[in-house]
């Protein structure tokens, strides 16, 4: 993908890049539970997140792409830690408790925390996004209150903690100086991959190789599908759209993990998981209708097909 400009974005690339997000995440929640049958989890993420973002970034630099500043890798190292070192990796680690299904329907509730950290940040949630976010809370609270969740503590621990992670990595990520475009992918996965390495040696974790094709072809698709192409798709809305465009994969991963988990692994639910989830998925439908009203409310009439929301007024560069 190219640097952005000011120039509108054109519908179909918007789709493109939903879709990317929407049906290979949704289906990332199971390879990693695949992974984990040989690997750890840090590890496996680590791995996964420098090979990917090494194929990328010698790709940039070989085609003439200008290389980031000291400044630019110090901020996506701070990316790379909030988004992958603490929001994939937890959320993966939790897998060795949870079902990949009840771990993506807890993560529904993403939107709504990157709507808080945004608050943080001076764009409080207007007063239909509050409501939405009472509504995914109660959703949040049926599931958490369901057998799967309760067996086990600390695996709801990690995914609610790596949801706080990647929604305040989302937040801050369109507030500070880092490279536009492809290349600010790269550095990113490149030093989220350096971070969680240290972090899988510092825990002591193993480092052997898988020994099963399952287990690799698992890495591959993680590794391209899930960091290339859906990564790249993600920080591309972020940065061009909406960061409340971008969250919503978090409504449509929930069916598509919960369907592949139960026809791939196996796996079963508890009703509350079944509850709480499209309750969750309507507030998130919710905070997402304002938005899109709040965008169409400041946003002047356009005559081409092209979706351009503006930036808000607070953006910083640091």
């Amino acid at each position: 993908m190219s640097d952005p400009s000011s120039a509108p974005v054109a519908r179909w690339l918007v789709i493109a890049c939903l879709l990317a997000m929407y049906i290979v995440w949704g289906t990332t929640y199971f390879a990693a539970k695949v992974g984990l049958e040989e690997a750890d989890p840090f590890f496996l993420l680590g791995t996964r997140f420098l090979v990917a973002g090494g194929l990328l970034f010698a790709y940039l630099v070989i085609t003439g792409h200008p290389l980031p500043t000291a400044r630019q890798w110090r901020n996506a190292s701070l990316l790379g830690f909030l988004l992958l070192a603490v929001g994939v990796c937890s959320v993966v680690t939790s897998e060795q408790w949870l079902s990949s299904g009840s771990v993506v329907a807890l993560i529904s509730v993403l939107p709504l925390a990157t709507a808080i950290w945004s608050g943080v940040f001076g764009e409080w949630p207007a007063a239909g996004e509050w409501s939405a976010i009472a509504l995914g809370t109660v959703g949040t609270l049926v599931m958490i209150l369901g057998r799967d969740m309760q067996a086990s503590v600390l695996g709801v621990g990690l995914v609610l903690l790596g949801v706080m992670g990647w929604s305040l990595g989302t937040a801050v990520s369109r507030r500070i100086n880092v490279p536009k475009g492809a290349m600010g992918f790269a550095a990113e996965l490149l030093a989220g991959g350096v971070i969680v390495l240290i972090i899988s040696l510092v825990l002591g974790e193993s480092w052997s190789l898988p020994t099963t094709g399952r287990v690799w072809w698992a890495w591959i698709y993680l590794t391209i599908l899930g960091s290339l192409v859906a990564f790249s798709a993600y920080r591309y809305l972020v940065e061009r759209v909406s960061p409340t465009l971008a969250a919503t994969y978090a409504y449509v991963n929930p069916p598509v993990a919960l369907f592949v988990g139960w026809w791939l692994g196996a796996e079963t639910f508890s009703v509350n998981v079944l509850v709480g989830c499209p309750i969750v998925l309507a507030a998130v439908a919710l905070h997402t209708w304002v938005q899109f009203r709040k965008s169409d409310a400041r946003a002047p009439a356009a005559s081409s097909p092209t979706l351009d929301i503006p930036e808000p007024a607070s953006r910083l560069t640091k």
